[in-house]
């Protein structure tokens, strides 16, 4: 099952609600043109790299973190020219950079597509819990109940959380759970060191609803500083009911089973682990599990993000947020580092399909200095 908590194959939000969208912007006066002088062309997006040598930050990525990740995932595709070139990975030693560099250029070539997107990401949390409640650890962490069908697509967030929960699995810091439910899955840890697994098990079939957007349409952050962690931290220094009132404007609900730590990344819809920073939730309507891509993002509009991500990527998860051809969720890993990078990437992204070259073995071309 997916990492995600939101969509057709539970997939979520995830930092995408985290992020704010682009804030509109009233366009600049115009200048009538000078009498006879035709009206200034607007601007036109550089167009893509149709090689590798031309794909910006090719030369400087890391080869050989990206082979590795492709090889472990690559069995995800399904066409016949997609397995050859994972046979062709899978029976290559170990390679330096140069060498993963020139299988990648002699295995596939780069196809652009058209139009521009955005990039957010994911991660895996890490949350504190509890086995009983108290003031702070208030919110329980639900199993699947046994009504789900009677529930499904009529109980809100709000209604759910009104009953009881004489069941709960754990007892979590309510804005926790509610970032726990945005990501899809996580991690728990017991003040006796136990660690366990929270795996979604199932939502409410309402439709996800961020709260990033309103929080900056209502001032209650700026519009450059909607990230997870400023919003995580304006929900716990108002925890209670002006917090609780925030978190139900997404109806969504998720619920939960434990199962212990086994130390593994999580399991995306591709139904393997996601490898850090070299796999992406998509649109399944648009593109197939398994497929590879170069992704090329920046323009990042959240106070704090890195500039750009470049890198290659595979195809391995899906969410409801993720919509369109050029839309991509880039996983970033596990634990506090990685969530607080999460919830800051809200970059303008392009993408360049990779696709296998289909023929007789190719020639390894050369790595450019």
């Amino acid at each position: 099952m997916s990492l995600r908590a939101c969509g057709a194959l539970a997939g979520a939000l995830l930092v995408s609600a985290c992020a704010t969208a682009r804030t509109p912007v009233e366009p600049p006066p115009q200048t009538p043109p000078e009498p006879g002088r035709p009206p200034a062309e607007a601007p036109v997006p550089p167009p893509m790299a149709a090689e590798f040598r031309d794909l910006r930050g090719w030369a400087q990525a890391d080869h050989v973190a990206a082979f590795a990740a492709y090889r472990a995932t690559c069995h995800v595709a399904k066409g016949p020219a997609e397995a050859e070139v994972c046979r062709r990975a899978r029976a290559l030693p170990d390679p330096g950079d140069a060498a993963a560099r020139a299988f990648f250029e002699a295995n596939f070539r780069p196809q652009p597509m058209a139009g521009e997107g955005v990039l957010t990401a994911y991660y895996a949390p890490e949350y504190e819990a509890r086995r009983k409640p108290d003031a702070e650890f208030s919110a329980p962490v639900r199993p699947k109940p046994a009504n789900h069908a009677a529930l499904s697509g009529r109980a809100d967030r709000a209604a759910i959380e009104a009953t009881p929960a004489p069941d709960a699995l754990a007892w979590m810091r309510p804005e926790e759970l509610f970032f726990l439910q945005v990501q899809g899955s996580g991690v728990l840890t017991f003040p006796d060191g136990e660690r366990v697994k929270a795996l979604y098990a199932a939502h409410n079939d309402l439709p996800f609803a961020g709260i990033a957007n309103p929080m900056r349409d209502r001032g209650l952050l700026a519009a450059d500083n909607t990230s997870g962690e400023a919003i995580r931290a304006w929900l716990a220094e108002r925890r209670g009911a002006e917090a609780d009132a925030i978190m139900r404007l997404n109806p969504r609900y998720v619920w939960f089973r434990l199962e212990p730590d086994d130390g593994r990344q999580p399991v995306g819809a591709a139904g393997i682990p996601l490898p850090p920073e070299h796999s992406i939730a998509v649109d399944l309507s648009q593109h197939a599990l398994g497929s590879v891509f170069w992704i090329d993002a920046e323009a990042p509009i959240l106070t704090g993000a890195f500039p750009t991500y470049r890198q290659l990527v595979v195809a391995l998860d899906t969410g409801g947020a993720i919509k369109g051809p050029v839309r991509a969720d880039l996983y970033l890993g596990s634990g506090p580092a990685a969530g607080v990078e999460a919830g800051r990437v809200r970059h303008t992204l392009r993408m360049v399909r990779l696709v296998p070259r289909v023929g007789p073995e190719p020639a390894a071309s050369p790595a450019a200095p």
